[in-house]
């Protein structure tokens, strides 16, 4: 795979790197903010080979790429060169809720610092090898320096935070780091030992120890992005190139000792107690809602708001239980689901995505497993979930602990290694747990096993289908079922289907049958086939406020169509203008009744009946079209979809 040539293919559709706002990367996804979103071409990007999914949550646009996406990532910006730090004025505002804008901040921030504290804790974990395996002594030399190492990325925390929080606030990253160079300079810890009191300007100073904070030094960040927006207004342009700095640093960094700093220390202690309680009084409960949500946490972007709480408490304990034991079972119940899947499949392709992705999630790596496998199957992914809340209980109930922040897996097991000898035996037990359950719920559960369009077989026989053929009702461009802004259509809550971003003003009948449902908001209608299929047209989305605005019926509950009788038009652009989008969800809501539902694209795409006739031969299933004529003055290009019925097989 190129990935190279992946970053740049993304580049392209993403409009180029003049939108791009900020762009930074974690182990498996690039990390957009962009200018304009709606120049973001996401239903291409995701079919782009390499690309296993796009998630637009949590205040970014995310693209998984898997353990190559740094290649992608380099490739990006080589091609971007340098650009002026993004600022939060010139990107066009989008209505976020206050959690979606949070969660954006924490991911920005903490993403450039995650390679430093899993290379701290993976040299954390190492040196609790070898202490326990009797190579080094927690009193050698050898270990007093490898030790350092590990907790200069803890101790210094400020420093790097303050790099990622000025990427996200559009400042200045080296002054933002100079202000955290300031909270943790060693003048404050020789005040601190000597326990003397403080002022400054009259006003007493709180002494707090700041190394290995993560609140306090994010929110003077923020608050720095606009003393230097003053800064950048007050000062001549004569004498701004050492104006400006100044201005900054002799007013932020007294604010962030006098006023910023304690208040985060006490949201920082606030939030550490919060946890404390909780864990006290029941102890199962975090890394159970760990164990069981965590694909949901990570679909929805919001398995960040947990990292700063970790962090802290692994710079403050040497270790933590809000992180790591719940995502250790949900990272092997994952993997679990997945390899499952993959001995139960018949589809060879599925089987060999599902292996590969299925150690990768047991080592720690969970987005290619869970948007590549379960998310798409739905019941393994509720399989995984299962299997990651039964071994979340028990963490919590033994008391398992993570010492090092690595990704919890199989080749983490050493960050699990510590002062107490029974928490690597209580990992163990929580890997088995996870693992067993996960996988024995995917087996009984089971999934629908994709439809294999050519199959290996040694018969001769000949058979001949009749496949039921559903016309595209608009003319445009079709686009997955799941990328479509609402839960109820994305997730199939109502049926199996595609939609189109239609490029004209018209429905038409897709097939010959019976309009059974006109809403008199007129901007959706239900239809049932001669042969008993029930579609849904569902044209823009949250339409129905407009009350029938813009949208005109040529037909009624009741009437009988034939395929491309005009039904409904409607003025896309007054809908758009208003702020609605005109993406028209296309629902099959009885697909259940059928054997398959296969999207089928071409130059000719419009067919009343297809006659399938199989034969085989040297070992190949084959299949011949036969199509009949394209119904009159119907819209050329588009899609249809194919639904094999078992009355037709039978």
């Amino acid at each position: 795979m190129d990935y190279k040539q992946l970053g740049k293919d993304i580049l392209k559709l993403v409009g180029g790197k003049e939108n791009v706002a900020m762009i930074t990367h974690c182990a498996t996804r690039l990390r957009f903010e962009f200018y304009d979103s709606s120049k973001v071409e996401a239903a291409k990007i995701e079919k782009l080979p390499g690309v296993i999914s796009v998630v637009n949550k949590g205040g970014q646009f995310q693209v998984i790429v898997g353990n190559e996406v740094q290649q992608a990532f380099r490739a990006i910006k080589k091609e971007m060169g340098e650009q002026p730090s993004g600022n939060a004025n010139t990107v066009k505002k989008e209505k976020k809720s206050v959690i979606s804008r949070l969660i954006s901040v924490i991911s920005t921030t903490f993403a450039p610092f995650i390679p430093a504290i899993i290379g701290a804790g993976m040299i954390k974990a190492v040196l609790a090898v070898l202490v326990l395996t009797g190579v080094l002594t927690d009193e050698s030399q050898t270990f007093f320096i490898l030790n350092t190492v590990a907790d200069a990325a803890f101790f210094f925390m400020p420093v790097l935070l303050a790099y990622g929080a000025s990427i996200k606030f559009g400042t200045n990253p080296v002054l933002s780091m100079t202000i955290a160079g300031v909270l943790l300079h060693p003048n404050w810890s020789s005040v601190l030992a000597s326990k003397e009191a403080l002022f400054f300007m009259g006003v007493p100073v709180r002494l707090t120890d700041y190394a290995g904070s993560v609140l306090p030094i994010i929110i003077t960040v923020w608050i720095m992005s606009y003393i230097e927006r003053f800064a950048e207004r007050v000062s001549p342009s004569i004498i701004k190139f050492f104006l400006k700095p100044m201005l900054i640093l002799i007013i932020t960094a007294p604010l962030a000792l006098v006023v910023i700093g304690p208040i985060g220390t006490y949201l920082n202690d606030l939030v550490a107690l919060g946890a404390d309680t909780i864990n006290n009084r029941a102890s199962w409960l975090i890394p159970m809602l760990m164990g069981g949500l965590q694909p949901f946490l990570i679909i929805t972007g919001t398995a960040w708001a947990m990292t700063p709480i970790a962090t802290t408490q692994l710079s403050n304990n040497g270790e933590e239980m809000i992180n790591g034991p719940g995502m250790l079972a949900s990272n092997i119940a994952q993997g679990a689901a997945t390899l499952a899947v993959a001995m139960k499949t018949k589809n060879k392709e599925l089987k060999q995505l599902a292996g590969s992705a299925g150690f990768t999630a047991l080592i720690g790596i969970t987005e290619p497993s869970l948007y590549g496998v379960t998310l798409k199957l739905k019941k393994p992914l509720i399989a995984a979930m299962i299997g990651g809340a039964c071994g979340g209980i028990y963490a919590g109930l033994s008391g398992l602990v993570r010492y090092a922040f690595v990704s919890p897996g199989l080749a983490a097991i050493p960050a699990f290694i510590g002062e107490n000898p029974m928490n690597i035996v209580h990992a163990l037990i929580t890997i088995a747990i996870a693992f067993v359950v996960a996988f024995a719920a995917t087996w009984i559960l089971g999934f629908e096993d994709p439809v294999v369009e050519i199959t290996q077989t040694h018969a001769k026989t000949e058979t001949t289908n009749q496949t039921e053929v559903i016309a595209s009702p608009l003319s445009g461009k079709v686009i997955p079922l799941n990328t479509v802004n609402d839960h109820v259509f994305s997730n199939e809550l109502i049926g199996k289907g595609i939609a189109i971003l239609p490029d004209q003003n018209e429905v038409k009948a897709p097939f010959a049958g019976e309009i059974v449902t006109m809403m008199e908001s007129k901007h959706a209608v239900g239809l049932r086939s001669d042969n008993g299929i029930e579609l849904l047209i569902h044209v823009g989305i949250d339409t129905v406020s407009l009350k029938g605005e813009y949208f005109e019926t040529h037909v009624k509950q009741g009437d009988h169509v034939e395929q491309g009788d005009k039904l409904v038009t409607f003025d896309r652009q007054a809908i758009q203008a208003k702020g609605y989008e005109t993406v028209t969800p296309i629902i099959i809501t009885n697909h259940d009744e059928f054997n398959a539902l296969n999207l089928i694209t071409g130059k000719t795409h419009f067919f009343r009946r297809t006659i399938d006739t199989h034969y085989e031969t040297g070992g190949i299933n084959h299949a011949l079209h036969k199509p009949e004529a394209i119904p009159k003055g119907f819209p050329l290009g588009g899609f249809h979809i194919c639904l094999s019925s078992r009355r037709c097989l039978e």
